[in-house]
């Protein structure tokens, strides 16, 4: 069984109306879900899938890089 934690960002894309995740420790690996709960669970298996591929094709598994989201004041 594979284990680990990686962050990962998630947004509301209000055009699509879907919850989208980005994973950033592997390439920013990305998919969505109608609900934030099914775009986490479609995440989850994403990087089991990526992690897997990975291991099988002998390819070494980013480290997870520590992300930090702020929110930046732009005066004009």
């Amino acid at each position: 069984m594979l284990e680990g934690k990686y962050q990962v960002l998630l947004e509301w894309d209000p055009d699509e109306a879907v919850w989208v995740t980005y994973v950033p420790a592997l390439d920013y690996l990305s998919t969505y879900g109608e609900t934030r709960e099914e775009s986490l669970a479609n995440t989850r298996e994403a990087i089991l899938g990526y992690v897997e591929a990975a291991e099988h094709e002998g390819i070494a598994i980013p480290s997870t890089p520590t992300v930090e989201l702020i929110q930046l004041d732009i005066a004009v």
